[in-house]
């Protein structure tokens, strides 16, 4: 099955690309793509130095980013936000947008996108940008924080991470006047883990999610597979993985691929909370998402004759 461990190294940012009409001051790494077996998912890092932008442009595929640090001025369809560390985005499909460093340090972001992105040899392109003027100072002075929880706003958030479950379910703010909550901001808590959307269909994704997980000391998701690939990208603690029946310990900057079939599982037996960024693309079935296989070795052990 197709899987992959790797990890990021930044020394990449030290070599943007060209400047040209279409960018300044932009570097990009392909995580996870065809060479790691990715047929769905296309994961990368990017980076802009002081003043670095990238022109409006239109996609015929589905991205989401999330930022790792410094301020990132993000367009999307006219609005300009200016998103920091733990804030994230998503661009649908044929919606203009464009890209600038809105500080005085570098900015690092995660992207995922599906489907991957057309080769240059490809015959046919699925980029383009605008013809019209583009003027990247003027862009980041219009960029403001977007008003989050705000109805109007879309296809923006900010989520740092949960808190420990017995902080984070803790019921004590009076019952009446207490901030609203529904299934469209629930927490996902089970083994010990603890998962929060980010980007999905409620969002407005059609493609693809993007979620943060949490594992407290203990927690632990037995061996599975998924008919959807799956990528992780790991910011606190140490966890051990085995993979396809290979272990690894998996500690910050480490990033993961398992693709359709690819078992896997995560155990913290470690001292300290895990956390990671998680995509899924194309988004997962509304059943049968897992394949436990202690569940059908089980079934296996008590019904099969072999």
């Amino acid at each position: 099955m197709a899987n992959h461990v790797g990890r990021v190294d930044w020394s990449f940012t030290a070599a943007a690309m060209p400047a040209s009409e279409r960018s300044s001051g932009l570097a990009r790494q392909m995580l996870v793509g065809p060479a790691q077996g990715a047929v769905h998912t296309e994961l990368a890092a990017g980076a802009f130095a002081p003043g670095g932008w990238l022109r409006r442009h239109i996609h015929s595929f589905e991205e989401g980013l999330y930022v790792l640090s410094g301020e990132l001025v993000l367009d999307i369809g006219g609005d300009v936000h200016r998103l920091v560390a733990g804030d994230y985005g998503l661009i649908p499909i044929g919606t203009w947008h464009a890209l600038a460093n809105g500080g005085d340090n570098e900015v690092r972001w995660l992207s995922v996108n599906t489907p991957q992105r057309l080769a240059s040899d490809a015959g046919r392109r699925d980029t383009f940008f605008t013809k019209d003027p583009f003027d990247a100072v003027e862009l980041v002075g219009r960029a403001v924080r977007p008003r989050l929880g705000d109805p109007a706003v879309r296809y923006v958030g900010h989520y740092d991470g949960t808190p420990p479950q017995a902080e984070a379910l803790r019921v004590s703010d009076p019952a009446r006047g207490r901030r609203p909550a529904g299934m469209d901001t629930a927490l996902i808590a089970y083994s010990g883990i603890s998962v929060k959307m980010m980007i999905d269909r409620t969002f407005g994704a059609d493609l693809l999610t993007m979620f943060t997980i949490d594992y407290e000391i203990g927690g632990a998701a037995q061996a599975h597979d998924h008919p959807f690939e799956e990528t992780y990208f790991f910011l606190g603690g140490e966890v051990e993985l085995e993979l396809d029946g290979e272990p690894h310990t998996i500690r910050p900057g480490d990033v993961v691929f398992a693709g359709v079939g690819s078992v896997h599982g995560f155990y913290n037996t470690g001292s300290e909370r895990v956390r990671w960024i998680e995509t899924q693309v194309p988004q997962p079935p509304a059943r049968h998402a897992y394949r436990w296989l202690p569940t059908w070795a089980k079934f296996e052990e008590d019904n099969d004759v072999g």
